[in-house]
Order: C-alpha cells, then sequence, then structure tokens
C-alpha cells in the first residue's frame, strides 16, 4: 500500500468508533495506536533478542538500559512479553495485556507515549466492547521500515494530523506545513551554504522552536545527508555532504505531536541523540533551549495566533531589553508570528563562531501590520537595522492543507556575503507552482522540484528581474512626522450657539452638588440652576455680532461678565468659548500666551517621509505649497535617534511587483451590454412577455 491507502485504512477506524467518540477525538484512539504500531513493528526483529537478554541479567545487573538498547538496536527497547499478534491472542484479557505492553517500554519513550493521555482511551474502549477490534485493525497494517520507510511514515503522521485538524475544524494558524513548502524552505535555508557543509568533519546543528512533528527538521537534515527523493523514490537532489554530522533540537507545546516527533526520532537513529533534543512546553514562556545557539533555524509558528497564555513571561522578557529575546518590541496580543521570530534571531550564532542563518514562514502581516512606534514596527526596524533580512519570499495561494492565504518565507543571516550587506532581496514566487491532481483540503497547488530550483536560483544570482527586486534596507523605512495646521474660529453670542452652551460639561457641574446631606444637596443644586440662569442671561445681552478674532470676543465676555457681576472661572470660560465658536478658514488664528498658533486637532495630519529623504526637504515639497501656514511638530521626536518623526519600517510587497493592467475600450463595454440586453429581448419574446 502507498501511504494515500495506508492513512485511509488506519482512518477506518472511525467507522468503529463513531458511536463512542465525537469526531473531533478520534485521534485519541487513532494517532496514539498509530504510533504503538510502528514501533511494534521496528522493533519486531530485535524482540526476541531483548527478551532474552532481559531475562538473563534482570536478577544480575541493577541497571539493564544499555545492554537493552544495545539488544535493540535503538536507543529504545519494551521488555514486555506482549506484541500485536500476542494482544490478540488473548481476548478477554485485552486491555489488561495492553497496559503491560505500554508499560514494557524503556523509561525514555514510555514518557513519550504517556503524552497521549492513552490509558483513558483504552478504559472507554475495554467498556465499549471496541478494544480488541481496534487492536485487530491496527496489527493488520505493516507499518515495519522496510515496507514504509521513514519519510513516508512521516507523511502518514502529518496527512493523519490533517484529518483531525479538519474534524475539529481549527484555526488556519493550526496547520501543518506540506512537504513541497517545507523542501523549498530547506533549499532556501541552505543556500550559498554547501561548500561550508562539505568537507570532512564537518558539524550542525538544526533547530525549530515549534517543530511539531518534526517534519521541517528532518528534511532539513536529510537535504544535507541524504538528498532529495521524487515520490517514486528517485533522487531528484544529491546530498551536499552525506558524512556531516546533523544534530537536531526543536520544541513543541502541543502534547500529540510532540509525542509524534520525539518517537519518529527514537526510531531513526541508535543513539536517539535527536530525540533527546526535544522539548516539550511553550517555547515563548520557557524556552527549553535557553543556553544553546545554532547554525541553521527553520519554522513555521502559528498565524494570527494569541499569545495570552505566555504574556506574563513574555512582557518580563521584554522588559530585559537587549538581555532578554523581545527586547526589540512586543506585537499585538492577537498575533506572536513576530515573537518566534525575535525567539530564533536571539539563538543565532555570533558571526566569530560562524553564524547563522535563519528560515521561517509567516503570513502578511508581519510585513506591514502597526505603523512606526508600534511593537511591530520596532521589531522590523531591529531586524533591518541590524541587516539580518537576506530575501522575503512571496509563496503561492493555497498551499496549505486548511488555509488558502498568502504566505512568505523570510531569509535571514547574520553573516551576509558582500554583495548582499545593506540590501534585501524581494522574490515573487506566487506563480511557481502546478496544480494538483487531487485536492487535500484548501491545498490545490504545490511547488514541484523543479519550480523550487528554479526559485532558490533567483534567489542565488541576486539579480534584478522580472520575479526579483533589490532594495537597500532603508528603503523600507521612513519617518511619521506629525503637520499641524492653526486652530481658526470664528464666536458669536447667537441664540443657537448658546443653546449649545447647555451641553458643556463644566456649565451643567453647576447645578450638581456632592454633599451627602438631602437638604443642603438640594440647596446648592438650586443655586448652581440660578447661576446658570444669570450666565445664560448674560450671554444674550451680549452684541449678536460674528467675531473673527479671539481676543476681541473674549473682551467682550469680560465686559459682560463684569457687568452682570459674574466671576467666571478657566472651565467655565473655555465651555463658553467652546459652545459660541465654529471653525472659519477666513477667521484670524487663535494663539496662545506666547503668541504661537495654536494647532487645530481636527486638520492634524501624518506624513511618511522616506530616510532617504531629509524632513525638512520633503516638508518644503509635498505639503508647504498645498497648505502654506502648516507647521511640523517638532515635538514629535524618535526616542533612538532624537530626530524629528518617528522612524517606522514596513514592506508593502505587493507594491513592488504590481503591474497595471488597463481596462478595457470602453467600446468593447458598450458592445457586451447590448448583446446581453439582445439576448434578455430574445428571451422574454420567446416566453411571449
Amino acid at each position: 500500500m502507498n501511504h494515500s491507502e495506508i492513512v485511509s485504512f488506519i482512518w477506518g477506524v472511525a467507522d468503529l468508533i463513531r458511536d463512542v467518540f465525537k469526531r473531533g477525538k478520534y485521534q485519541d484512539v487513532i494517532l496514539p495506536l498509530t504510533v504503538l504500531r510502528r514501533l511494534d513493528c521496528v522493533l519486531a526483529p530485535t524482540k526476541e533478542k531483548v527478551l532474552q537478554t532481559y531475562a538473563e541479567y534482570k536478577d544480575k545487573l541493577e541497571d539493564l538500559d544499555l545492554l537493552l538498547r544495545n539488544a535493540s538496536g535503538f536507543a529504545f527497547y519494551n521488555t514486555s512479553q506482549y506484541d500485536f499478534e500476542k494482544l490478540l491472542a488473548d481476548a478477554p484479557n485485552v486491555a489488561a495485556n495492553l497496559r503491560n505492553y505500554i508499560s514494557g517500554f524503556s523509561t525514555n519513550m514510555r514518557e513519550v507515549i504517556e503524552k497521549f493521555d492513552f490509558d483513558n482511551t483504552i478504559s472507554k474502549l475495554d467498556e465499549a466492547g471496541l478494544l480488541f477490534k481496534v487492536l485487530e485493525r491496527f496489527k493488520n497494517v505493516d507499518l515495519h521500515p522496510d515496507v514504509v520507510d521513514n519519510a513516508t511514515m512521516g507523511t502518514i503522521f502529518e496527512e493523519l494530523i490533517r484529518r483531525f485538524n479538519e474534524a475539529l475544524n481549527e484555526n488556519p494558524g493550526e496547520h501543518f506545513t506540506p512537504r513541497d513548502v517545507v523542501h523549498l524552505m530547506a533549499d532556501l535555508l541552505l543556500a550559498g551554504d554547501e561548500e561550508r557543509i562539505r568537507g570532512k568533519g564537518v558539524v550542525r546543528t538544526v533547530y525549530d522552536p515549534c517543530c511539531g512533528t518534526g517534519g521541517m527538521l528532518t528534511i532539513t537534515k536529510d537535504h544535507i545527508t541524504q538528498g532529495v527523493r521524487d515520490a517514486q523514490g528517485n533522487l531528484v537532489k544529491p546530498p551536499i555532504n552525506p558524512d556531516a554530522e546533523i544534530y537536531l533540537f526543536g520544541q513543541e507545546v502541543n502534547p500529540e505531536t510532540f509525542a509524534v516527533c520525539k518517537s519518529d526520532l527514537y526510531m531513526k537513529s541508535a543513539d536517539g541523540r535527536d530525540a533527546e533534543h526535544i522539548a516539550y512546553g511553550s517555547t515563548l514562556s520557557n524556552d527549553r533551549h535557553a543556553d544553546r545557539t545554532f547554525d541553521y533555524l527553520i519554522a513555521n509558528p502559528p498565524y494570527g495566533k494569541d499569545w495570552k497564555m505566555d504574556q506574563e513571561a513574555v512582557k518580563a522578557e521584554h522588559e530585559r531589553g537587549s538581555a532578554g529575546r523581545f527586547g526589540a518590541g512586543l506585537p499585538r496580543i492577537s498575533d506572536g508570528q513576530l515573537l518566534f521570530l525575535q525567539h530564533m534571531l536571539s539563538h543565532m550564532k555570533p558571526v566569530p563562531e560562524g553564524g547563522s542563518r535563519v528560515a521561517i514562514i509567516m503570513n502578511g502581516s508581519p510585513l506591514f501590520t502597526g505603523g512606526a512606534g508600534s511593537g511591530e514596527s520596532e521589531i522590523r526596524r531591529w531586524i533591518l537595522e541590524n541587516d539580518w533580512l537576506e530575501a522575503i519570499v512571496a509563496l503561492p495561494e493555497q498551499l496549505f492543507y486548511n488555509t488558502g492565504i498568502a504566505t512568505y518565507v523570510w531569509v535571514l543571516t547574520n553573516r551576509k556575503n558582500e554583495e548582499r550587506r545593506g540590501k534585501v532581496q524581494l522574490i515573487n514566487a506566487t506563480s511557481f507552482w502546478v496544480p494538483m491532481r487531487k485536492s487535500l483540503g484548501d491545498k490545490r497547488r504545490q511547488i514541484p522540484p523543479k519550480k523550487a530550483a528554479e526559485i532558490v536560483e533567483i534567489l542565488h544570482s541576486f539579480e534584478e528581474g522580472e520575479y526579483s527586486k533589490i532594495f537597500p534596507t532603508t528603503h523600507f523605512g521612513y519617518r511619521r512626522i506629525t503637520v499641524e495646521r492653526p486652530l481658526r474660529l470664528n464666536f458669536q453670542a447667537s441664540p443657537e450657539r448658546i443653546e449649545r452652551l447647555k451641553d458643556e460639561r463644566a456649565f451643567q457641574k453647576l447645578a450638581v452638588s456632592k454633599k451627602r446631606d438631602p437638604e443642603v444637596r438640594a440647596q446648592e443644586e438650586e443655586l448652581g440652576r440660578r447661576q446658570q440662569e444669570r450666565i445664560l442671561e448674560m450671554l444674550r445681552s451680549m452684541p449678536d455680532r460674528l467675531f473673527k478674532d479671539r481676543p476681541s470676543f473674549v473682551k467682550a465676555l469680560q465686559d459682560a461678565a463684569a457687568a452682570h457681576r459674574i466671576k467666571l472661572d478657566a472651565q467655565l470660560k473655555k465651555a463658553i468659548l467652546s459652545a459660541l465658536s465654529e471653525r472659519d478658514e477666513t477667521a484670524e488664528i487663535c494663539r496662545d500666551k506666547n503668541g504661537n498658533p495654536e494647532p487645530d486637532p481636527n486638520l492634524r495630519d501624518t506624513e511618511n517621509v522616506p530616510l532617504s529623504e531629509s524632513v525638512e526637504a520633503f516638508f518644503e515639497r509635498e505639503v508647504k505649497p498645498y497648505v502654506p501656514d502648516a507647521w511640523i511638530d517638532a515635538s514629535k521626536r524618535d526616542p533612538k535617534d532624537g530626530e524629528i518623526g518617528i522612524v517606522g519600517y514596513e514592506i508593502n510587497f505587493n507594491r513592488y511587483f504590481y503591474t497595471y493592467t488597463p481596462p478595457r475600450p470602453l467600446e468593447e463595454i458598450e458592445a457586451d451590454i447590448e448583446k446581453v440586453e439582445h439576448e434578455i429581448m430574445e428571451m422574454l419574446r420567446e416566453m411571449g412577455i
């Protein structure tokens, strides 16, 4: 059977359990039993040797771990007398025997299996009388490595998990990366490093902070040591260095996918070293590899997923500044993609130690979300001003299993070669795809090896063209300046404007008392209402003419107040001026006590000035000719460099590859309309209307 047939066969277990388990709970049965069956098949050839070794030495040695590992040929083993065949031979005791079988695994593998919380599932299946039937179905699928190699088994796990996600109707951010995308990311990650990897004695580390089932880690390793094969097993890309020592590291927060990843890595090597480097827990709040740096870092963090659960730890890390992982800035709480990117950059090796390369896939939000001074903008600024961003590759849509959104691979490094320094390459690979023969959820397109090679060649050539644009890092930066215009008001004590005073809070407060005693409160409020009437009467006595300069009106107001023996405090005076004024472009400018123009908040605007240009020159050319009375608010300065304007960075990717398509000629449109009208009339005539 090929991997699709195996997946369908295993998924057929759903027909057995559908009355006992909800659709969203199928994975509680299928995933752990798939892992157990794979382990059973892997250990089958050495099972008797392990049992013999255990029987011979269990009463002679206290620690048999090393002996039993050697006997099994792996970093794990099972000392239970049972396997899937023997479990089914004793149907009445199948639940107890299955528990005995699981407890027979070595401690390291048992800890992995426990992440499935499978004991409760065993009880539920046993109570429903389904445990024997389910085990029998799994016994009938051969998952031995000679039949199903490691790469195919990884694909089976990911296909099963994709189906579980569909059953749960998961958020688009909760998806697994298709193999064609991972292969491309590995190519981009390793591009240009071939000579660094070739040679004798090469040792490299690869790290994924949200490793899922481990696909990105193992595929990156395969690109280096085994090469790339197509679906038929043909070698389409030779290995870079078959003798290189590649160590894998990762962390995963989901217990089930963590268990799949770790068990899979245990099965792929005799020493189990890579599996030991996979940690469990949230990377953002509990970095389990805090003391390490890595040569290559690759990840597909969840899209649009909030980081509320990690908020306290993340903010504490941010407050440590450059000593922490998130010192550059915090993105909005609803999306943690840029937190993972900062985390990865904090794990780069220093340049004197060889430096690092990073490949991360994200949606479009990290490119442009957040204006100048925001957390997202500050993170982009930190990356670009440190000159770590090498390239961004726009991928085709409809590549993922349960989301069709646009995605981008960011390639970063702290050891750019000379020609790339101070520059960023944008690659538009949105057309580099072929349709799939059969859609898998939302995945309708794929990137075959030939198309992937073309994308990598565009990156490698570092030349401008139809699909490639190259810009200096400063091209994406700007200063956001605040442009003010003067406040111009006219004033008039007209009946309509006087009526508006009743809505002003300072005026309303005159008739409000906070005294607790009801009598005293009533007396004060009555006095306040009388005061309100006196003020209104005073305003009605003022000349009903339009004042176009504030000082003249203020003098008239003061004269009227003096005549009526009314004392106006600052708040009440402000309320009267607010109620009796209206904006008027022909009025005189309102000025403060120093004679400076007061800004009009309603006319306030902002302009983004490219970093390559002087703020003053931009203002004189783009603003002053159109609004001669405008000025720049010099108090709005960047907190880092102290210059006027807040620095921001954004990468509006689509703008650089936009191609204008002119509308059709008007004559063609009119002809189409006439044709449609004619067809409609013919239809109406046929209907006798």
